[in-house]
Parts: structure tokens; sequence; C-alpha cells
């Protein structure tokens, strides 16, 4: 299977009117979905993993054979509000005939698989399609005409191969053609900014005209993302369209940073933190992110994902991912588990 994306979403001028008062009243309520803490629910998960027929193996933590399952009965509880419950039927009813798109890496991807996951759970008999072309991937229910499409896109802006090598191009974002007319944006990049070595996908950064070996690559983030910003102010069509960025997905690997003396990583984490605040803080990523959100002249959502998720140290894969017992993945999420309630938290924002 390829890539994924999420349906893109035509919101009429009347549906953005009443998610901005939606979102007013919340304010005025005192609403902030993003703070809270995590509670027991019995009838959580919202689906049964092992019957969504295209999850990926790294995501498919009980086939992968972990059998704890404690972590798949948290419901993540605002302080002073409620996240509302997921309906797949109202959802596909609600995006008839439109298209969602997850633009980013594998956390895209990882929340991609769940909202796919989440609205075949509905209708497991509904004829639906998966296509992939190049990096672009399509789930879609047929009978409904909701795609749900992911575009695999490590860092937003563009890495071209030259004579030189691969050239990480911080000020040229080309890709941007594909999400043109999208109804439904999130995005996310942060996960590939630090790799080095064999795993680094790009030789050289190319900022101004200046070719550089490598550079600060806080200073490259944010870089590419006043890039991205620029993109969205050029061409998003506010009663058209509707952007979210997914922001910083956190990993595990050191279990120093919550404070348990007794472990190393995320593997054998069975329960969450149960409190609303991580001992370690947020990571400054996290920090850049917000810096340029708010120099974006047009509407984008952040889906402040980062603090709910590090209370999440039980949902990674750890040793049940991908490379099985041969590899430990702090950084992903079990499905299902954690970017479900990523996807609710969507929902309450667009519905």
């Amino acid at each position: 299977m390829g890539h994924r994306v999420d349906s893109i979403v035509l919101i009429s001028s009347f549906h953005f009117t009443v998610l901005a008062l939606f979102c007013c009243n919340q304010l005025a309520n005192g609403c902030d979905l993003f703070t809270g803490r995590w509670v027991y629910d019995p009838s959580y998960p919202l689906y049964n993993a092992s019957a969504c027929p295209f999850m990926e193996r790294e995501f498919s933590c009980q086939q992968n054979g972990r059998r704890d399952l404690l972590y798949t009965r948290y419901r993540w509880q605002p302080s002073r509000c409620s996240v509302t419950r997921f309906d797949a039927l109202n959802f596909l009813k609600s995006f008839r005939g439109k298209s969602i798109m997850f633009v980013g890496d594998s956390l895209s991807l990882n929340q991609w698989q769940s909202l796919a996951c989440m609205l075949h759970s509905a209708l497991p008999n509904a004829t639906f399609n998966i296509t992939t072309v190049a990096d672009v991937s399509t789930f879609e229910f047929q009978g409904y005409g909701v795609k749900v499409m992911l575009d695999r896109n490590l860092f937003l802006v563009d890495v071209v191969k030259e004579n030189i090598g691969r050239v990480l191009k911080l000020d040229s974002i080309e890709g941007g053609q594909l999400w043109k007319g999208i109804d439904l944006l999130i995005f996310n990049t942060w996960h590939w900014w630090n790799r080095r070595g064999p795993t680094q996908p790009w030789d050289f950064i190319e900022v101004g005209g200046v070719i550089k070996k490598d550079m600060d690559r806080m200073l490259a983030f944010e870089t590419a993302l006043r890039t991205w910003a620029a993109w969205v102010n050029a061409n998003i069509n506010p009663s058209k369209s509707r952007v979210f960025f997914q922001g910083i997905s956190p990993s595990h690997y050191n279990a120093s940073s919550w404070n348990e003396a007794k472990a190393r990583s995320c593997l054998g984490q069975t329960q969450p933190l149960l409190s609303s605040s991580y001992p370690d803080g947020v990571p400054p990523a996290l920090g850049v992110l917000k810096k340029v959100l708010n120099t974006v002249r047009k509407d984008v959502t952040l889906l402040d994902i980062t603090m709910l998720s590090l209370l999440r140290k039980d949902g990674h894969p750890s040793i049940y991912g991908t490379g099985a017992a041969n590899g430990m993945d702090c950084s992903h999420w079990c499905l299902a588990g954690v970017p479900d309630t990523w996807n609710e938290i969507l929902y309450s924002l667009i519905v």
C-alpha cells in the first residue's frame, strides 16, 4: 500500500461562519481541547485494529505481538469541556463529495491511517478504493465520494536531485501545486529535521541562492515553515479551504524525561501519565512552530497535540513495530491508539 492522504474538504462560507462561531464560543466558555488528562474508558478503542484491512505493519502493534491492551482504553478529557466522540457516518455525510489531505511525514501517515480505519469501521462492507500516484495516496469511499489522502512530504519545502546531490531548498515549495483546491489540509513536519548520517535524506541545503553543507537545524526548520506560511498566504482561499497544522508529535526514547528511574524508553510502558503536564516540558520545536503560525495572515488552526501525546509514553510500538524485536520505535503510535484522539479533536473542530 502506498502513501495516504486525507480527504480534501470543500467547506462553504456558511460552514466557515458556523466554525468561527463555534471557536469563539469555545474560547468564551473557557474550553481548551488540548489541556486536560487521560481517563480510562472501557468504551474505547473506536475500532478493532485487526478488522482494518489496510493497516500498515509499522502501526499494527497487536498483530506484531503486543498483548497488553490497556493503552487502547484511554480517552482524552479536556479540563473544562469534552471532545466530541467520533461519528464516522456523520463525518462521511458531512464531507460527501469532498476531500481531505494530510501533508507531511510518517506521523501524517499515522494520522491518515487512523482516520481511514475509523471510517472503515462504520461501513466495513462499503466499496472503497485505495490508489497511489507518485507520493500521493487516496482512500475513497465511493458511495459518499469522500477522499482521504496523504501527500508524503518530509519537509514541506522541496528536495531536488541536482548534479551535486540532493538539495533541500528551504525557500522553494513547488510541491505545493498538489495542495491547491483541497478542502481540508492538515500539515506536519519535524520528524526528519535532525536526521544525520545515512538516514539524512539530503546532501546540501540551499537558502537565498546560497548552497550550504549544513546549518543549524532549528533555524532550517523555521526557515522552511516561513516558506510554507508564505505559500498559505498566497494560495489559500478561506471561503473554500480549511487549514490545520498537526503540531509536534513527541518521542519517548528517554524515560528520565518523565522521571521514571527504572525504565529506559517506551518499551514495556502500559499506562499513560495521568497528570495534565509533562515533567520535561514541551519540545523547543513547538515554540518555533507557534511563532511562525502567528505570522500567517490566513486562518490556520494548530492541532496542538504535543502535550496530550507527551503523556502517552505507553502508546508507541516499541518492539512491536516494523522492526519487531530488532527495532525500537518510540516515535510512531500504535493503532488503535493516540492518533485516533488527534482525529476526534479534529472532528470536534470541523464537523
